[in-house]
């Protein structure tokens, strides 16, 4: 199971779009109360979970890079 920790670029209703990896991606809000743009949300299957605080998003991201990274050095 993989989850994403994006930043909120806009916010409609339930709706936002955010930026996950440079990608612009649909999210539903009805999981979560009070998102607002600029908020770093963790996605999962196109719905947000919870927010988050941005030190626990840019970590997570920084994560993912590096995990990303060992996986690249090791197809090698």
């Amino acid at each position: 199971m993989f989850k994403h920790s994006c930043k909120g670029l806009s916010v409609d209703g339930n709706m936002a779009r955010a930026s996950v990896g440079g990608a612009i991606i649909n999210t539903s809000l009805h999981l979560v109360d009070d998102v607002n743009p600029g908020d770093y949300i963790l996605i999962h299957t196109g719905f947000a979970l919870q927010k988050i605080s941005e030190e626990e998003a840019l970590e997570t991201i920084r994560l993912i890079e590096e995990i990303d990274q060992a996986n690249l050095e090791t197809d090698k």
